[in-house]
């Protein structure tokens, strides 16, 4: 009898370390299963100019510019702060995560930390000009986040006594940044402005997460913005008339709009309407004449402007500015699309709100798709 009492005792014994031990098995898959997923969710899929690879302990990120792939690359490691994994390749610049400080360069950059509500990590941006983001106002104010100078004139006392983690940067614009080189503080590109659709440019709010260590809040929240933007699309998936709209101004004497290949020219096509110069195969700026714009957009349907007009914006103040304007047709039946920098955070918001950029330009071009829609950016002038 003894014996069968301990032998029952040994079986129960066993099978409740089975279960423990099942129990730690599960909860090792799950962490794992857990963490494939988020590193899955990282790599961008509309994105073009960033790449996240995992490694034994570290992030490899790869970055190249959206529009020519054949063109300079960069690569990082991002490492957990404190530690040092072996196996990074030797042409990886180390940057410890996460990020405590950064550097922004660009209102598209600020967009980012911004909708992560990381506005704390930023100490330093280039210009206020045009700035509505009440924290960051606050900041200048209180002297906790800097001005640092425009590009091609920095203050490097400013950034040296800043002294960032990372400085973001947009190598291909106007530049100045030899001198930062200097200073031995990493600098890494941020290439959204690059990107030739909204959600690829929205996507690089996941490339600044991982950096600061909000990896997670940064993917839920793309998920979000795809959603709906893909919500949107379906809705003038079946649009049966397009509308034609052209973009731009004069200036100087040059018309500067983009070509059709760009990321405008996608935002309008995804809203459901054709870019006049749609069969363009460029994806940057296009600087014509006025004839050569007229001749192709007098008809147009509607006529896209972003400015920072001081004052109200409206049909008389355009066609004070050029009395040829009123020859357009967009302009005869009340087709402009406005937005206006003074009045709306556009560079600081809509970079990671591409979906409300959208449902303003489907408000415009199909008002009876999105009857109950309230403009955020952008709105026919009255």
């Amino acid at each position: 009898m003894k014996l069968f009492l301990a032998g029952l005792c040994f079986a129960a014994l066993l099978l409740i370390t089975g279960c423990h031990s099942n129990t730690k098995g599960t909860e090792v898959q799950s962490a794992s299963a857990l963490q494939d997923t988020t590193s899955s969710s990282l790599n961008p899929h509309h994105a073009t100019g960033f790449k996240v690879t995992e490694g034994n302990g570290y992030h490899l990120l790869d970055i190249q510019d959206p529009q020519h792939e054949e063109g300079t690359s960069y690569h990082f490691a991002l490492v957990p702060r404190g530690t040092k994994p072996e196996g990074i390749p030797a042409d990886y610049t180390v940057i410890e995560t996460p990020v405590r400080s950064v550097i922004c360069m660009t209102a598209l950059q600020l967009s980012n930390f911004i909708t992560l509500e990381a506005l704390d990590r930023v100490i330093g941006i280039t210009s206020s000009r045009f700035l509505f983001n009440k924290e960051m106002k606050q900041r200048l104010k209180e002297g906790t986040t800097k001005k640092i100078g425009m590009e091609g004139n920095f203050d490097a006392e400013v950034i040296i006594q800043a002294n960032p983690d990372l400085i973001l940067i947009s190598p291909f614009k106007r530049g100045g940044y030899d001198s930062l080189k200097e200073l031995g503080i990493p600098l890494l590109p941020h290439l959204g402005y690059k990107e030739m659709t909204p959600l690829g440019q929205a996507e690089w709010i996941k490339c600044m997460g991982l950096l600061v260590g909000l990896e997670s809040e940064a993917i839920a929240r793309f998920e979000t913005i795809e959603k709906r933007y893909n919500e949107l699309l379906q809705l003038t998936a079946g649009v049966k008339k397009r509308p034609v709209v052209f973009s731009g101004e004069l200036r100087g004497g040059n018309w500067y709009a983009v070509g059709g290949k760009s990321f405008l020219a996608q935002l309008f096509r995804d809203a459901g309407a054709d870019y006049f110069l749609k069969d363009d195969t460029r994806s940057g700026g296009v600087t014509l004449d006025f004839e050569t714009v007229y001749s192709q957009a007098d008809k147009a349907d509607f006529w896209r402007i972003l400015n920072s007009y001081p004052g109200e914006f409206s049909y008389n103040a355009l066609k004070a500015e050029d009395s040829r304007y009123a020859d357009f047709r967009a302009f005869r039946e009340k087709g402009v699309v406005y937005c206006n920098l003074r009045e709306r955070a556009f560079y600081e918001s809509s970079p990671t709100q591409p979906e409300v950029v959208l449902a303003d330009l489907i408000r415009a071009f199909h008002p009876d798709l999105l009857p109950d829609h309230s403009p955020v950016y952008y709105e026919l002038i009255k």
